[in-house]
């Protein structure tokens, strides 16, 4: 019997996604009555890279025949792909997330979603759909990264970047292309950058705080300009790329080093070079604040303390300020500089010789 549940579970695989994904609608028409699923408390769900998450699903009552099935809208096509498949009994597994979830299932009424080990590619909508007979209800939640977002180019100047390569850009910087609302929520907490960069859905934006001729003109205002969807092979631009908090710590070595040098230093307390994700990341995260040029394949200087100008987009008053990105991301291996190390142990010591 409990093969044969499994097997009609299973069959559900076949059916076209989803074209949509259903949510609490804001103000009218009221939201559809749930009438074997709870509502969650809150929509949304906080967490940050490496952590283990739930994502709640809990039902009020057991239907005699029914299936819970859990999917994750993909940002970057909005299309909807299965996580777990549970008729109470057993379940199955699916995906690139398969290794990482489970449910929770503290008590029968728990079809609660577990995702170990958050990755960035985490983030976005999810849906816990029960299925019972020829009627379905859902509820949606949304899994929120905290992180930061910054502006990327190559050493060969901006906008030489088309999306494939930007996409690989960032994940090479231990980061992956920003989302729409990533970049938005950026550009509110003040991100203020002139060229346009690619972000995970194709499309093409800038956000400007302060109004200026090179970005515009001054009579736009504020806001996240876009240049909409573009070609994904034959337009070029710089790249918007997002991290979350790294397993490690990351920590500065003084002395005049070229490339090649620092990444030996690195290595010799058993770490390595740290890739610009890590450093905006420890930036964020563990509030980095030095304002030495630092050799990590390019010269960024992190500082997070109000009335400093070195490295940093300067923000309308009151908004957090944002790291500068490197002019030139890649260093030459002839120039000097210190080191930015990042070492996969406890956080400890900021600084070494």
């Amino acid at each position: 019997m409990h093969q044969l549940l499994l097997l009609g579970s299973l069959w559900l695989l076949g059916a076209p996604p989803a074209s949509g994904i259903y949510q609490r609608p804001t103000g009218s028409p009221a939201a559809p009555h749930l009438q074997y699923l709870l509502e969650p408390l809150h929509a949304v769900v906080h967490t940050q890279r490496g952590a283990t998450v739930t994502l709640p699903c809990v039902l009020r009552a057991l239907p005699r025949n029914y299936r819970v099935k859990w999917s994750k809208v993909e940002p970057a096509n909005y299309l909807e792909s299965v996580i777990i498949i549970t008729n109470g009994l057993s379940h199955k597994n699916y995906g690139p997330l398969s290794p990482r979830v489970s449910l929770r299932h503290s008590h029968r009424y728990d079809a609660s979603l577990t995702i170990a080990d958050v990755a960035l590619e985490d983030e976005g909508r999810y849906r816990c759909q029960l299925v019972n007979g020829l009627e379905d209800e859902s509820v949606s939640l949304t899994l929120h990264l905290e992180g930061v977002v910054f502006p990327y180019q190559t050493s060969k100047g901006r906008y030489k970047f088309n999306y494939h390569e930007a996409k690989r850009a960032c994940e090479q910087q231990d980061s992956r292309l920003a989302t729409y609302q990533q970049l938005y929520k950026a550009w509110t907490e003040g991100l203020d950058w002139c060229n346009a960069g690619w972000v995970l859905d194709g499309t093409v934006h800038y956000p400007i705080i302060n109004a200026r001729e090179p970005c515009g003109g001054h009579l736009l205002l504020p806001g996240v300009r876009t240049y909409g969807a573009r070609d994904k092979l034959k337009d070029r631009f710089d790249a918007f790329c997002f991290t979350s908090a790294v397993n490690g710590q990351v920590y500065f070595i003084r002395g005049h080093l070229n490339f090649k040098e620092a990444g030996q230093a690195c290595r010799n307390h058993g770490a390595a070079l740290a890739k610009v994700g890590q450093l905006y990341s420890a930036w964020k995260f563990s509030r980095l604040d030095r304002c030495d040029g630092g050799v990590r394949g390019s010269r960024e200087k992190p500082d997070p303390l109000p009335g400093r100008e070195e490295g940093l987009i300067q923000p309308a008053s009151g908004q957090c300020r944002v790291p500068a990105p490197s002019r030139p991301v890649l260093a030459p291996h002839g120039h000097e500089g210190s080191g930015w190390c990042k070492y996969a142990g406890e956080p400890g010591i900021n600084e070494r010789d």
